[in-house]
Parts: structure tokens; sequence; C-alpha cells
């Protein structure tokens, strides 16, 4: 008896490599996150990387996270798999540090620093939190509401509505 392997060879869409980026962030540098990011090299060396920005983020998702911002990344993961909001403690360019109540949706990682993409409660509105600015996260139990990541991702084709196309 003969088992016959179908190949998928459909690249991956911009929502499982988020989704692959989030659970290799909190993986740290230990020997499974190693094996990890080999799988994820491996599952996007067919690409055609034309694109600096892409080929450098890429290049990001496979390397490992200090170990204080992978235990961030896993409190940040494991709010957004909960539905629950998380308080930031976060400084910014100008180096000011403020405390914020954000509804999680996703992480990303756009060239060279890893973001947490979320609802920001003082500002309003959604965000983009560098990892390496975030100071420390405290969980909280206050419900987030539901967010589609696909809507906070970068890189992705959008709809067009062509002329005169009702």
């Amino acid at each position: 008896m003969t088992t016959v392997v179908k190949h998928d060879t459909r690249p991956l869409t911009t929502a499982e490599i988020a989704a692959l980026a989030l659970s290799l962030a909190h993986l740290g540098a230990g020997p499974q996150a190693v094996t990890a990011r080999r799988g994820l090299q491996h599952a996007l060396q067919h690409l055609e990387l034309d694109d600096d920005v892409i080929a450098a983020t890429l290049a990001t998702l496979t390397e490992p996270l200090p170990l204080e911002v992978a235990s961030r990344a896993r409190l940040m993961a494991d709010a957004i798999t909960s539905r629950l909001m998380i308080r930031l403690h976060y400084r910014d360019a100008g180096g000011n540090i403020t405390v914020r109540d954000v509804e999680p949706v996703t992480c990303l990682v756009h060239r060279e620093y890893w973001y947490l993409v979320g609802v920001c409660r003082m500002r309003r509105g959604i965000r983009a939190f560098r990892f390496d600015r975030i100071l420390a996260v405290e969980p909280t139990l206050t419900p987030a509401r539901p967010h589609l990541a696909d809507r906070f991702l970068p890189f992705q084709r959008r709809k067009r509505v062509r002329a005169g196309a009702a």
C-alpha cells in the first residue's frame, strides 16, 4: 500500500503568517522555538522576495525574541486568545511613558520590529505598539470586543470597487 501525500502549493496568507509569528514570539529561544523557526523558514523559502520590506520582515520572524520580550509576548498572546483587555506600560518614540488599556487583536512583524495591534482605549482607536517599547503587560479580566485580525494586518490586498460599480 502506497501513501500519497498532496502538497498545498498556495502561499501562506498574511493572517496565517501573523498567527505563526505570534506563536513563535512567545516560544523564546528554546529548542522548540529553534525547530519551529526552521520550519517557518522552510515554509517561506518558496516566496520570491523582490520586496526589501517583506524580506526584512520575514527575516525578523525567524529571529528569537529576548527572554523578557518573549515573556510579555506570551501574556499578549494569552489575552488575544482569551479576548481579554490588557494594560500596557508603554514608552513612545519620544520617551514618554503611558499606561494604556488595550483590546489586543493580533501581533505582527514589520521590517525588524514586532508589534501588538489593538484598540487603545486611551486614544480611542487602532494602534500598533512596538514590542521593544512595551515595558510591562498586565493581564485583566475585562472582556475585549471581538475583532477580525485580517482587518488590522498590513500587506493585505484590498478589494477595490470599480468606478461605476454599485
